[in-house]
C-alpha cells in the first residue's frame, strides 16, 4: 500500500473507534435486569404465564377459577342448598329474635338480676333478721319498681340463684363427709329441690285462681320469694356439719321462724293490700282465704326446709 495511503489509514482509525462506540447500546442478556431501569417489567413473565394456562386448557386439562361464578355452575345444586340453608337460618334467627320475649322475658330477667354488693348484704340480713324491719312496702317510680339495688323489699333472683347452687354443693360435701356421696345422689338432690319449687308455684298459682285474687304478684316474683329458704337451708346444714345436730336444730330453727315473718309480712301486701283496694271487707270470706292462702305458703316454707336438709346431718 502506498505510504500515503497508510497515513491516511492511520489518521482515520481513532475516528472509526470513535463512532460505533456512540452508538453502541448494551443489549442485557436473558434473565438480567437493566441497571438503568428503576422498576422489574413482570409484564413479560405474566403474558407467558397466562398463556401457559392457556396452553394447559387447551390440553384439556381444567383451568381452576377462584371466580364465584364459576364456582357456581361447577356445582350448582350444592350452591343452592347452601344458599337457601343460609337463607333459612337467617330467617329462623329473625323469627327468634322477634319472639324470644314471648317464651323467656329476658327484659324482665333483667331487672329481677340488677343487684349491687349492697343490696345482697341487707337481704341477707333481712332474710335472717326480718323482725326489727319496718317499712316493707316496694317502691314504685312511674308504676314501676324500682330496681332490686335501690330497694331492699324488692324481689330478686340473684339470691336464690346462687343460694341454690351453694345448697347443692353444701349437701355434696355433707355427702363426702358421710362416705356417703355419689353423683346420681347429687343429682336426685338437685332434682328434688327444683321439683319441690315448681310444685309450690303450681299450687300457689291455682290457688290464686280459684280465690279470684287480682294481685301483682307475678310467677318470677313467686320464684323469688319461694327461693329465699335455700339461704336458712344452707346455714343449717354448715351448722350442722360443724357442730352436730344440736346446731343444725337450732340455725335451722331460726331460719324457719325468718323465713316464715318474712312471707307473711312481704306476701300480705301483694295479696291482703289489694283486697282492701278492692274494697273487700277485712272480716269477709274472700279475704279470710286470702289470709289463709298468705299463712299456708308462709309455713310450707319451714318445713320444705326441714324435709330437705334433715338427711344431710348425722
Amino acid at each position: 500500500m502506498h505510504p500515503a495511503g497508510l497515513a491516511a489509514a492511520a489518521a482515520g482509525t481513532p475516528r472509526l473507534r470513535k463512532w460505533p462506540s456512540k452508538r453502541r447500546i448494551p443489549v442485557s442478556q436473558p434473565g438480567m435486569a437493566d441497571p438503568h431501569q428503576l422498576f422489574d417489567d413482570t409484564s413479560s413473565a405474566q403474558s407467558r404465564g397466562y398463556r401457559a394456562q392457556q396452553a394447559a386448557s387447551g390440553l384439556g386439562y381444567p383451568a381452576t377459577s377462584t371466580l364465584p361464578q364459576a364456582a357456581f355452575l361447577a356445582d350448582p345444586v350444592s350452591n343452592m342448598a347452601m344458599a337457601y340453608g343460609s337463607s333459612l337460618a337467617a330467617q329462623g334467627k329473625e323469627l327468634v329474635d322477634k319472639n324470644i320475649d314471648r317464651f323467656i322475658p329476658v327484659t324482665k330477667l333483667k331487672y329481677y338480676f340488677a343487684v349491687d354488693t349492697v343490696y345482697v348484704g341487707k337481704k341477707l340480713g333481712l332474710l335472717v333478721f326480718p323482725y326489727l324491719h319496718q317499712d316493707w312496702e316496694v317502691q314504685y317510680q312511674q308504676d314501676t319498681p324500682v330496681a332490686p339495688r335501690f330497694d331492699v323489699n324488692a324481689p330478686d333472683l340473684y339470691i336464690p340463684a346462687m343460694a341454690f347452687i351453694t345448697y347443692i354443693l353444701v349437701a355434696g360435701l355433707a355427702l363426702g363427709t358421710q362416705d356417703r356421696f355419689s353423683p346420681d345422689l347429687l343429682g336426685l338432690q338437685a332434682s328434688s329441690a327444683l321439683a319441690w319449687l315448681a310444685l309450690e308455684v303450681v299450687a300457689i298459682l291455682l290457688s290464686l285462681y280459684l280465690v279470684t285474687v287480682n294481685t301483682d304478684l307475678t310467677t318470677i316474683d313467686l320464684v323469688a320469694f319461694l327461693g329465699y329458704k335455700y339461704v336458712g337451708m344452707i346455714g343449717g346444714v354448715l351448722m350442722g356439719l360443724l357442730f352436730g345436730k344440736m346446731g343444725y336444730y337450732l340455725v335451722l330453727g331460726w331460719c324457719c321462724v325468718s323465713i316464715f315473718v318474712f312471707m307473711i309480712r312481704t306476701l300480705r301486701l301483694k295479696i291482703l293490700a289489694q283486697a282492701a283496694a278492692e274494697g273487700v271487707p277485712v272480716r269477709g270470706a274472700r279475704n279470710q282465704l286470702r289470709m289463709y292462702l298468705t299463712m299456708a305458703v308462709a309455713a310450707a316454707q319451714p318445713l320444705l326446709m326441714y324435709w330437705l336438709t334433715f338427711h344431710l346431718v348425722r
